[in-house]
């Protein structure tokens, strides 16, 4: 019975260290970390604690059905939003809403288009991080949404042609984590339970669901992939941006479809038991990714909180691996009551630490299956009550706009401008050329989770997409300056049309290409891209547009509207080619930042949040295509080098490198300092955090396991066609006993807590010392060109050549962003934390700060550096 699947539970690997006894993962297995860590034990989280204090409150007074409720999802479009639990009638408490996604809010109508994560990453602006998330954060609000699933921090971008690295925000850690921790900040002020996802190595599209690429024909396949990362490369590459998310206080993290070294993910006892619950000392609840859940109590004994959509191993087929499975499992002896009372624990917390009331907060107001007036409660059963299903509330706001606009214009990264041919001055004919300066014939949501590359690229695809209440485009701002300025524009918008391009192009005083290049997620496949890109090639022919159009016009400008890195070595040193603007879909507003930086209303601040390499063999990974194995097998054996980490280390000039980007001005970097603060502590490994406080349960562990007759259906009851109920039948519990040694419990199985956490943990976002300020760098920026303009200040750290540990060259660990009118100068302060001059010791299970000599260097990006100097720690 699939309910007991275990589907792949390793021997733990086992060190012996001083100081106690750690597991570690490794290529071949996944360590058993039991028990799933109670909540609400930590010593320094005041305000997680004051939540525990009301969500114990109200799970006392709970039934196990009720518990059960709170933990399932009613099943795939069984609610109005695309995740729904049960609700508590008895307590009017409603089902609580979760709904996609990062960017926005999905299936509604009369909401904000936000810019991609990327775009966001690209601005390497902190408060428009915040202000984005919080303005996220009030739109789901307003629509009657509890939870959020946002943001995206996984994947991370190992990959270039990963097909939702978009929705992330670069790759570097460090920028995701501030990014991560400014987004939930944002949305979790506004009141609505923020969700980072995707938890862990969620890297690319391929094979990442078992029977979505069956269905494209890989019959053999019997499992998802299996990410493989050693202990280290997990907790410094890709759990960091996690950390910063989980110290922001995010109440949710959704585990990802894949498996992680051998394990499911949404199973993996080592990722939600250990690194997460106990290193991160995370507060809140794991939800499964929709339909990521592939087992019953051995998913529930490895941390995870909360099943969504509530169907179990298929769509809408009502069929639940928690739900009465969960009520069963309790029943029968295989689970222990306090893990369920945990679970449902954990999720009241979340709730009740940003505020929420069922009393006073937003009941959803819209349909995720239609965005008719009225419809079917349940879209897939008739026999459910019809009528309004969508109020269509305006969810936007002033903040929603601006922070949108805002990003799309201080997202452009401006890569090439020779002899300042930008900004456009002093000209009388301009053509665009190329379908991506101008509309989709069908309208921006012309297709199903915008699963098409037509027109303006403002976003990628899939349910990290949203409804576009408008889009403006290139060509939109264009004809309207072109009106209130008195310049002629031409456009031809057929991308193969090259005679009519060059026509236009050779008459002109300046002609801009627009080019693109999408991807999104695996259950679309556009233009025959299952996801994630085939190659880093620009779409429909664009070098081929931008070849002919710069054979023609000495003036050439190149928009690339793109997902990621494109390879440009076709054209990019073609002297005509005159300047390159990026745009990483930035949204609805995709129009203003365009031409306000072409025709320098703004002067472009975006910076590269990953490297743009000169031939795609130069990255470190890519996308694991094709495969005959039933579980395909992706080891990143480039370990800590990813992105320009790789270049670094193989001494490879990329075509423009991780924070790269062009203004109209000119700073200098002066005045710099280094200092180790005084009186700090600088031992290698930080204190020893506090001990947990005292586990609490409820009435006992297994004491209050419920009589039979209490969990079945009631008499007469109605049901729904594919409605997950946690309810049991006579059939269920005819020889039902309890017995709690019949499960087979994985090995290392215990349901002793532990009084002490794991010493890099402690509090949210791990041990609290961790977060201690060590160094402190200033330097000063001057603006000495002739206009207002904005610099990013990037500080990156090496660490000492002796100390015996393998490092990256050097790796972002500071940017401050600064606008300064001409002669100005500003200046610049870093913080340099315990945890950001360590690295993580496998041995230890800790962080550690090496001995010897650290470089720190400061500039414009990650190989212009302006100013450098270096501390030791002896």
């Amino acid at each position: 019975m699939l309910w007991f699947s275990s589907v792949v539970l390793s021997v733990a690997v086992i060190l012996q260290v001083t100081g106690g006894v750690y597991a570690r993962a490794t290529y071949d297995s996944t360590p058993n970390i039991y028990p799933s860590p109670l909540g609400g034990r930590s010593s320094y989280d005041t305000y997680w604690n004051l939540a525990y204090m009301k969500a114990r409150e109200f799970v006392s007074q709970l039934t196990l059905l009720e518990k059960v409720n709170l933990t399932t999802g009613t099943g795939w479009e069984m609610g109005p939003c695309v995740g729904n639990t049960g609700s508590i009638p008895r307590l009017g408490f409603p089902s609580i809403c979760l709904q996609d996604g990062p960017l926005g809010i999905r299936d509604t109508d009369l909401n904000t288009a936000f810019p991609a994560g990327i775009a966001t990453g690209a601005t390497f602006n902190k408060n428009l991080m915040y202000l984005r998330g919080n303005a996220i954060g009030l739109e789901n609000k307003s629509k009657g949404i509890n939870v959020a699933l946002g943001p995206c921090m996984g994947p991370i971008g190992r990959a270039p042609e990963g097909g939702r690295n978009w929705e992330a925000f670069g790759s570097d850690p460090y920028l995701q984590g501030i990014a991560a921790y400014e987004t939930v900040t944002g949305i979790q002020d506004a009141g609505v339970i923020a969700t980072a996802k995707h938890f862990l190595l969620n890297e690319q599209e391929h094979f990442r669901q078992h029977a979505e690429w069956v269905e494209f024909g890989y019959s053999d396949l019997k499992e998802p992939y299996s990410a493989n990362a050693d202990d280290r490369v997990l907790h410094e590459i890709y759990v960091w941006p996690f950390a910063e998310a989980v110290r922001a206080g995010v109440g949710s993290v959704m585990c990802s479809y894949n498996q992680v070294n051998q394990t499911q993910a949404c199973q993996n006892s080592y990722l939600m038991n250990k690194v997460l619950k106990d290193d991160l000392g995370f507060q809140g609840f794991v939800v499964s990714d929709w339909l990521g859940q592939r087992s019953g109590v051995a998913s529930a004994l490895a941390g995870l909180d909360m099943t969504m959509p509530g169907d179990g191993i298929g769509w809408a087929d009502g069929i639940s691996l928690y739900g009465s499975n969960l009520t069963l499992a309790i029943m029968n002896g295989s689970l222990p009551m306090w893990r369920v009372d945990d679970m449902a624990t954990r999720i009241m917390a979340a709730y009740f630490k940003v505020g929420q009331d069922p009393k006073t907060f937003p009941s959803p107001n819209f349909s995720s299956w239609t965005l008719n007036s009225t419809g079917y409660t349940f879209p897939t059963d008739e026999d459910s009550a019809f009528g309004v299903v969508n109020q269509h509330v305006d969810a936007r706001s002033s903040a929603s706009s601006q922070a949108s606009r805002q990003i799309s214009l201080e997202s452009m990264i401006l890569v090439k401008n020779e002899n300042n041919s930008l900004p456009l001055t002093n000209f009388k004919k301009l053509s665009l050329l190329g379908s991506a300066a101008g509309p989709f014939s069908g309208g921006p949501n012309g297709c199903v989770d915008r699963g098409c590359n037509n027109g303006t690229l403002a976003t990628g695809w899939g349910s990290g997409s949203v409804n576009f209440p408008y889009m403006v485009t290139p060509a939109d701002i264009f004809n309207y300056r072109a009106a209130m300025n008195g310049f002629q524009l031409d456009y031809s918008l057929d991308d193969y049309d090259h005679d009519s391009a060059t026509t236009y192009a050779a008459a002109a005083d300046a002609a801009i290409v627009f080019v693109s290049s999408d991807s999104g997620e695996g259950f679309l496949e556009v233009e025959g891209n299952i996801g994630d890109r085939n190659d880093l090639k620009l779409w429909h022919g664009g070098d081929d547009l931008i070849k002919a159009v710069a054979a023609v016009n000495r003036h050439t400008i190149v928009v690339v509207e793109s997902v990621g890195a494109v390879d440009m070595e076709a054209w990019i040193e073609n002297e005509n080619v005159t300047a390159v603007l990026y745009s990483l879909v930035p949204g609805q507003d995709i129009g203003f930042g365009v031409v306000g930086v072409l025709l320098g209303d703004y002067n472009p601040s975006g910076r590269l949040p990953f490297t743009i390499a000169k031939r795609k063999e130069d990255y470190p990974a890519t996308v694991i295509y094709n495969t005959t194995s039933a579980v395909p097998q992706i080891n990143f054996t480039e370990g800590l080098y990813v992105d320009y980490r790789h270049f670094d280390k193989q001494n490879i000039v990329p075509r423009f490198e991780f924070g790269f980007g062009l203004s109209y001005t000119n700073f200098t970097f002066s005045n710099f300092t280094v200092t180790v603060k005084e009186g700090v502590d600088t031992d290698p490994y930080p204190f020893a955090p506090k001990a947990y406080l005292d586990p609490v349960f409820y009435n006992g562990t297994n004491s209050s396991r419920p009589s039979t007759d209490e969990v079945l259906y009631p008499k007469n009851f109605r049901k729904y066609k594919k409605f997950v109920y946690p309810y049991l039948t006579d059939e269920d519990v005819k020889d039902l006993k309890y017995d709690t040694e019949a499960y087979p419990y994985p090995d290392n199985y215990t349901e002793i807590p532990p009084n002490d956490p794991s010493p890099a943990g402690g509090a949210s976002g791990g041990n609290p010392f961790l977060f201690d300020q060590i160094v402190t760098v200033t330097c000063e920026i001057t603006n000495t060109g002739p206009i207002v303009g904005t610099q990013v200040a990037q500080l990156y750290l090496s660490y000492p050549d002796d100390a015996g540990v393998e490092f990256a060259v050097q790796s972002l660990k500071g940017f401050e962003k600064v606008e300064l009118t001409a002669g100005q100068s500003y200046s610049v302060a870093f913080t340099l934390t315990r945890k950001d001059l360590s690295y993580y010791e496998v041995e230890s299970g800790n962080w550690k700060i090496p001995r010897g000599k650290f470089h720190v260097y400061v500039g414009s990006s990650s190989r212009k550096r302006q100013l450098a100097g270096s501390f030791t720690l002896e």
